[in-house]
């Protein structure tokens, strides 16, 4: 047997070969997109130790000195793919990359995305409009040039937070933009259950990682959120099972957990009057 008749082992007792029209085997892929550092760095490192059902990682990203390295620590073969995904002609180079080589993209891990607090008056309009790009329209475009190269079992795993579960004062086109991938990622979930492609919608709280470096350009973050921190590490390990069990949503720590449930039993205008306490 040639390693292109090995059959591909996804999860525990599912065996797929998916091959192509010369009847050869398609390259399984993961795409993840904002690899270059944080989470998308982790999800990359994480499914390199533990998943041995892909050939090679397309780590996309704007930086390519960090995603030449990143791939340097991996066991898998990785092509690193330095893109601006709110540029068009970055966007048609990812669509043709895919009509060329083909692959069966067996998951896609959008992480790509940045944040910006302050009153929503007093920050830059193109760096507003700039979180809804990246955020929200970069995503959706990536998401749907994925799809027809997404079969049976194939994972989508799409970054929300936390803060898409209840509208954000001094965060606001950031929580509504988040609101947009967990919303998105929700219905995409039910549209997609026939053809067996599952999608999961990650919602962490504050993560330990360079988002906040940016985030903080106009005004600090809550302290009471530098306090509740949690790792990457933690968020996608918890991701991934999500993923493996076909959950549509994973939420880490018993913190946010409690926040969602509140969010949805409590009136927004309370809450909101109860967060201006806080500050």
């Amino acid at each position: 047997m040639t390693v292109w008749e090995k059959p591909i082992l996804i999860y525990p007792s599912t065996v797929i070969c998916w091959k192509n029209r010369k009847g050869e085997r398609d390259m399984n892929i993961a795409i993840i997109t904002g690899a270059s550092s944080g989470i998308g760095k982790e999800f990359a490192l994480q499914l390199d130790a533990g998943l041995y059902t892909i050939d090679e990682f397309w780590l996309i990203a704007r930086r390519k000195d960090r995603l030449e390295e990143l791939a340097c620590d991996l066991d898998h073969m990785a092509k690193t793919i330095p893109l601006d995904l709110t540029q068009k002609a970055d966007m048609e180079h990812l669509r043709a990359l895919l009509r060329k080589e083909h692959p069966a993209v067996r998951m896609l891990i959008n992480c790509s995305g940045y944040g910006i607090m302050g009153q929503f008056s007093e920050i830059d309009s193109r760096e507003q409009v700039g979180m809804i790009d990246l955020n929200c329209r970069a995503l959706t475009e990536i998401t749907h040039a994925c799809l027809p190269y997404m079969k049976k079992n194939s994972r989508i795993i799409q970054l929300a937070s936390s803060a898409a579960f209840l509208p954000q004062p001094g965060f606001a086109v950031y929580a509504a933009s988040k609101s947009y991938v967990l919303s998105f990622s929700r219905a995409l979930s039910e549209e997609l259950r026939s053809r067996k492609i599952y999608v999961t919608a990650v919602c962490p709280g504050p993560v330990q990682t360079e988002f906040f470096d940016r985030a903080e350009k106009y005004a600090a973050t809550l302290a009471i959120k530098k306090y509740t921190m949690v790792t990457p590490q933690s968020v996608v390990r918890a991701a991934l099972t999500a993923s493996a069990r076909k959950c549509p949503l994973s939420t880490y720590s018993p913190l946010i957990k409690a926040f969602r449930l509140i969010t949805k039993v409590i009136p927004h205008t309370l809450i909101l009057k109860a967060m201006r306490l806080v500050k």
